[in-house]
């Protein structure tokens, strides 16, 4: 990928602002592009504090012979949503992890993603914008180069990039909308599970009713939820605080014959596109494991 910035006017006196300004890009990046030659003035290598004048070409060269090498690549039936040379948008499955572990050595989304990117040639390492847990299924959104992640988190970081999750919660929710603002931190005594806590960091999730319903006589309720913060295990914990865990949350809730994890799914996500400036919409169906309680409703 190559960004390009014609001079139009007198805004910007030499490449370096134009590269911290226009562009935003890190001081991370920007050492990384010096170090490796990757800016060019008129179609020559140049220097950051170079001057600049009208109609003078600016480049910037974002392809890096890169690679995770401590990804084992792994053959997988990715459901791809979108791809272009900025991003690959994948509908994850329940039951696989994001990132490789020790007991995921060669069987997260990740290792099906490198075996991808091998295939067809894509030289890059391994760049999860966002995560969900193991058992949440839903859309998660791999950079093809540093930039791009650079600037989808920052999106998240302002609330320009928009997280919106289906989830069916034990019990009848009586509001058909709240917003909860509670703090969350980590359980003391656990490196997993996750707390509403005083001492916490800000946490806001809205969740809308879309519907009351029952199977066998049981009580749930199916909700559309927003995130205006990412904290870990956000809505999960946030669930239980108000009484309504996620259905099938053996570690918030309970577990439940009706499905086999988190009856939790992110559906879609909203954002600009960092090149093109387009507003991007993906939306990744329910899948069937909570679509089949939701027609079994009474």
């Amino acid at each position: 990928m190559i960004l390009k910035y014609k001079v139009i006017d007198n805004k910007y006196c030499n490449i370096k602002e134009v590269l911290k300004s226009y562009f935003s890009i890190s001081d991370r990046l920007l050492t990384k592009l010096k170090k490796n030659n990757k800016i060019y003035l008129n179609n020559k290598v140049t220097y950051v504090n170079c001057k600049i004048k009208i109609e003078d070409l600016i480049s910037i060269d974002l392809n890096f012979n890169e690679k995770s090498n401590n990804i084992f690549p792994t053959k997988m039936n990715l459901d791809i949503l979108f791809e272009d040379d900025s991003f690959l948008i994948i509908n994850k499955p329940f039951n696989i992890p994001v990132h490789p572990s020790i007991l995921h050595f060669n069987n997260s989304l990740s290792n099906g993603v490198q075996y991808y990117f091998e295939e067809n040639n894509i030289t890059t390492k391994i760049r999860p914008v966002n995560r969900l847990d193991k058992d949440t299924s839903g859309i998660v959104i791999f950079a093809k180069n540093e930039y791009i992640q650079e600037c989808l988190i920052r999106q998240m970081k302002n609330n320009i990039f928009k997280k919106e999750y289906y989830a069916i919660l034990e019990g009848h929710i009586q509001n058909a909308s709240q917003t909860i603002n509670a703090p969350i931190a980590r359980k003391a005594g656990s490196i997993i599970e996750r707390e509403v806590n005083d001492n916490g960091t800000i946490s806001i999730t809205h969740i809308n009713l879309i519907k009351n319903f029952k199977v066998n006589f049981n009580k749930f309720s199916f909700v559309h939820i927003t995130l205006e913060t990412g904290r870990t295990h956000q809505i999960r914990v946030h669930s239980k605080y108000i009484c309504h865990p996620i259905l099938g949350d053996t570690l918030y809730g309970n577990p439940s014959n009706l499905i086999s994890r988190q009856a939790l799914h992110a559906y879609k996500v909203t954002f600009i596109h960092p090149i093109t400036k387009k507003h991007i919409i993906i939306e990744a169906c329910l899948p069937n494991d909570m679509k089949s309680i939701l027609d079994s409703t009474i």
